[in-house]
């Protein structure tokens, strides 16, 4: 199940997870994000228990997407142990952004 991120949130599901966390900083507008939006949700069921995955949408989350420099979307940042440890800009493949996850596991 995709969980969705916001501002009040964030430190919660964040920064406090046990678990890694993907957060896809996205916008209803955004075209590229609507077309990754799909492979975000098929990511969150195949890594259920293993990961947390969810979404930020930016225009009612900006100071979070200030705070981590996000200036295109769609941006995906992997967290691990409250850390930033890797960042994919733009509409990729899945296995780019499974890889990503997996290196975090």
């Amino acid at each position: 199940m995709v969980e969705t991120f916001t501002s009040g949130n964030w430190n919660e599901k964040v920064l406090q997870s046990d678990k890694p966390v993907l957060v896809d900083f996205w916008a209803e507008w955004c075209g590229p994000c609507r077309m990754i939006g799909p492979i975000v949700e098929e990511i969150a069921k195949e890594y259920d228990g293993k990961a947390v995955v969810g979404k930020l949408n930016v225009d009612g989350n900006g100071d979070i997407a200030g705070n981590y420099g996000i200036r295109s979307i769609p941006t995906l940042l992997v967290f691990k142990g409250g850390q930033l440890v890797d960042k994919i800009v733009g509409a990729v493949p899945k296995p780019s952004i499974t890889q990503k996850i997996d290196a975090a596991l």
